[in-house]
């Protein structure tokens, strides 16, 4: 393999080795979701080691952080002599198949004109109310007011099913879901009345922008390129932090329909970059993933058709 000759890359992944405190927990469950998912799921444990140390991730973290996600019901474990594998649990699987239908789409999904309602209808405590506030934000979720949390396109079942995941089952029967045509606040409201008061959007705007600059610079060298300047594990590494940096903006994305948007929307230019950078990345890290993603017994398992779908439209 050749070494990776894209500065845009090197300036990347040093970036993220120098921060100085890594959500492994997020970056483990975006590699499960982009890389393992579409090979059965399934990884040991030291071949999730060798995947992540690249980007500094320490045996003792990688260790502590699948631990964690095991309690959390994301993984399970399976035994094979002296090693592990961990595998995505049903309730992880179908979380992950859920989001790879908002984050893998060739384009935003079409708005059915209803908004999502989710009423708080009892009494919760601060703690409780703040955790569930945060767990709605990391859905897409806005606030209309202090008990009601709204959303144009969730699946509420789904997104009970998360906070149940999460551990918060508890606090399901205190919630009432909604679905209406057009929710009023106050006397009267209209669609744009909704998203003023329930999305900082400026916000959101200005971390596309970021992510756009970030993958921009890569995906023209790649572009410009006339034969492979990155090596197997570069691109695996790239396309790791891609979909992770992704993911995390459109888990707070609530995927407006483009009549309720900004004009000159820049989520629409990050979902081009992303798809197109994603599929020039596509086979020098399945080519890594090929040698890499291991099982405790040894057997490396093949990808699925799922991977080339990725990012392509709806036959």
């Amino acid at each position: 393999m050749s070494h990776c000759s894209i500065q845009a890359v090197q300036d990347l992944l040093d970036r993220f080795r120098d921060r100085n405190r890594v959500k492994a927990g997020s970056l483990i469950i975006s590699v499960f979701g982009d890389a393992i998912l579409p090979r059965g799921g399934e990884i040991w444990l030291g071949g999730l080691i060798n995947l992540l140390a690249p980007l500094g991730l320490n045996e003792r973290l990688i260790r502590t952080t699948v631990f964690r996600l095991v309690k959390d019901e994301w993984l399970t474990t399976q035994t094979q002599g002296r090693r592990t594998d961990y595998k995505l649990s049903a309730s992880g699987w179908r979380r992950f198949e859920e989001a790879s239908k908002q984050i893998y789409a060739s384009n935003a999904p079409n708005w059915d004109n209803r908004w999502r309602l989710v009423m708080l209808v009892a009494d919760l405590a601060p703690k409780d109310r703040e955790r569930l506030r945060r767990a709605f934000y990391w859905q897409g979720f806005g606030e209309i007011n202090t008990n009601c949390f709204i959303h144009p396109s969730a699946d509420l079942t789904t997104a009970f099913d998360a906070l149940r995941v999460d551990g918060m089952g508890e606090a399901l029967p205190s919630l009432m879901p909604l679905i209406a045509a057009n929710p009023r606040l106050g006397q009267s409201a209209n669609d744009a009345d909704i998203v003023r008061s329930a999305w900082d959007l400026e916000q959101l705007s200005a971390n596309y922008i970021e992510f756009a600059k970030t993958y921009k610079g890569i995906l023209d060298a790649l572009r410009k390129a006339k034969k492979t300047t990155i090596d197997d594990q570069s691109a695996f590494l790239t396309r790791t932090l891609l979909i992770h940096d992704f993911r995390r903006l459109l888990l707070r994305d609530p995927e407006l329909p483009e009549v309720l948007l900004p004009t000159k929307w820049p989520g629409h230019t990050a979902r081009m970059i992303a798809k197109e950078l994603y599929q020039r990345l596509l086979t020098p890290s399945e080519s890594h993933l090929n040698y890499q993603l291991v099982l405790a017994n040894g057997d490396i398992p093949n990808a699925s058709d799922l991977v080339s779908l990725r990012f392509q439209p709806p036959i």
